[in-house]
Order: C-alpha cells, then structure tokens, then sequence
C-alpha cells in the first residue's frame, strides 16, 4: 500500500504474515481485540511495531494523491492553559494554508506519545507538530513517518534531527535566579519538573548556574523536580516551608509548579502561619498572576508565538520552501517585575 506521498506503508497482510495470523485477525486486534486471544493480540501488536504499521483511518474518502488538508498536534498537558495557547498559534497559521489541526494530549506518556503519532498516520496527516515526552522515539524516525514531515515544539529529542522550535530556557532561568540573588536572597528553593523532561533540564541548568556564579550554596532540601502538576507542586513547596531554615525564594520552573507554591503560600498566609513569604519567580505566564497573595516576577515568552513559529517551519517542509538540513529556531523570553 502507498501513501498519498508515495512513501511505502506496509500492509495488513504483512502484518498478518509476520504474525501468523489472518488479515481479518489483525483487523479485529485493532480494532480493540474483542474475540482475540490475549496470546495473539500480543503476537500481532509486536508485528506492527517491528512493520511500522499504521491503519488507515479515512483511505475510503481520499482520492488517490489527495492531502488531507490536517495536520496532527501533540501537546503534553491539556489542562495547561498555555498549551491551548500554543494550539491556537499552530491553527492560526494553519487556516492560513487551508488546514485544519487535530489535536491530542500525551499527558506525558510514551506510550501514549506513540498511539497518537500511529493514529495521526493513520488518518493521512499532512505534518505533525509534536511536543515531545522523554520517552523512547523511535516511533519519530523518518523511516516510520514515510514523508510526514515533524516539527517538535518546546523540546529537543536527542537523536533526533528534524525542525525544531525552543525557548531561551537556560538564559531565562539564569536571568531570573540572578534577579533574585541581586535581591538580596541567598536560600532560593527550586520547583520543576523531572530531569529527564528537556525543558526541565535546562531550566534547572539556568537556575544553577546563577547559583553557582553568585556564591549561593544549593541545598537538596529545597530543591524539587518531579512536579508534573500543582497538586504535586503544593506538596513540595509545603515540605520546602515547614523546613526550621525555609526558602526566602522560590524559582519555579514552569506555570503548573508556580501555581502549586502560590497555593501553599496563600494557605499559609490564611491560616496566619509565621512569614516572612517566599518572594516567587515563574517561568511561563499563568492565569490571574496579578491577583497572586504574593508579588511573583514572570519569565514571559508568547506561547501562540511558539505555535505559530511552529507551523511555519511545517508548512516550509510542506511547501518544499525549506532547506534539507534540520532548522532549529530559538525564542526569546522576557522578565517581567511586579
């Protein structure tokens, strides 16, 4: 079978082959499995990972050499504002070239990573613009997206070497620690994701080296970094604070975490527990931050900028416009005070 593109997809029949099993089996697998043995099921899935296999969800309604017209989204974090935004950059660009975007949630998964890629393929995507998780991507080989062409948003897959669009993550961490060292804080904590997320990496980077240039010790005590959401956030600032020497300073490292310490801050500030309060900067925006029970310093950047500079890069790929090696283009971030 062949794509729109003319990049050989393998078949169900393969599939079948490798698997020793009949077409209709695999279809039925695929399908949810109903009726398969558990067995076999494992059998198939295995050949349609070592084929590289992606059914075909919507070959009925195309003509031979018809686009799609839609392009597959990947975003990490749904219930995060700022991803929407990042969307809403990818469909304004989009629309300018008479597409449309379908958008999925990793929520930072591999796995689930990977089923949405094989589902996106499957539907005869265009492009694909993928925030990527940390997982394995073998799934992201150009050998198995054919001639799709892949954009990554926000973060680099080691390896990996296709258009890619980041933020000044290190230089805006640093920038922001610096601001509050030249504060006068000297026990800053620090909130983020796990390490092996990229941009939790280089954020952390960022932080450590205003640290380390400026003097200041880092204490593991007030340093966290697996927060993926505010609840965990919360809890760690919270183990940060009832510490006998808490942080005078929180640097957090993305919105989520930002959101999680004003919360903890604020119960603290409700229940009339002993301050002074952590003075807060955050990397990324966040709703209503003007409103927080504490002044927070933002490390800004334009999140449909970030989307937009995205689909660009995509449709030069679609356009044949772009040069064949891999293009990385890094934003700026801004501080802004209280």
């Amino acid at each position: 079978m062949s794509t729109s593109r003319g990049a050989r997809q393998p078949t169900i029949k393969e599939v079948a082959g490798l698997a020793g099993v009949s077409p209709m089996t695999v279809s039925r697998t695929l399908a949810g499995g109903r009726n398969v043995r558990p067995d076999v099921q494992e059998r198939v899935m295995a050949a349609v990972r070592e084929l590289g296999y992606y059914r075909n969800e919507n070959a009925r309604s195309l003509r031979p050499g018809q686009p799609s017209g839609l392009v597959g989204v990947a975003i990490t974090n749904l219930a995060n504002p700022y991803y929407g935004n990042f969307a809403l950059g990818v469909e304004e660009v989009a629309a300018e070239h008479g597409r449309r975007i379908i958008l999925g949630n990793s929520g930072e998964d591999a796995g689930r990573e990977r089923q949405l890629v094989s589902d996106f393929i499957g539907r005869q995507v265009d492009g694909l613009i993928l925030v990527p998780t940390s997982g394995d991507a073998e799934h992201l080989r150009p050998e198995r997206l054919g001639e799709v062409p892949l954009v990554l948003a926000s973060r680099r897959v080691p390896g990996l070497e296709v258009d890619t669009v980041l933020l000044d993550d290190v230089g805006g961490s640093y920038r922001g620690t610096v601001s509050l060292l030249e504060a006068g804080h000297t026990r800053i904590g620090f909130l983020g994701n796990r390490s092996s997320v990229f941009t939790g990496a280089r954020r952390y980077a960022g932080y450590e080296r205003a640290m380390l240039e400026g003097g200041a010790p880092i204490d593991p005590a007030i340093v966290a970094r697996d927060q993926q959401d505010v609840a965990a956030a919360s809890r760690a600032a919270r183990a940060m604070l009832e510490l006998p020497d808490p942080p005078t300073a929180i640097f957090s490292a993305n919105n989520r975490n930002t959101i999680g310490a004003l919360r903890e801050i604020g119960r603290r500030i409700r229940d009339g527990l002993p301050g002074p309060h952590p003075a807060v900067v955050s990397f990324d925006d966040f709703e209503l931050s003007e409103l927080m029970p504490v002044p927070v310093t933002i490390i800004d950047h334009d999140a449909q900028l970030l989307g937009r500079e995205a689909a660009r890069l995509l449709f030069a790929r679609l356009d044949g416009s772009a040069d064949e090696a891999a293009r990385t283009v890094e934003l700026p971030v801004s501080i802004e005070f209280p």
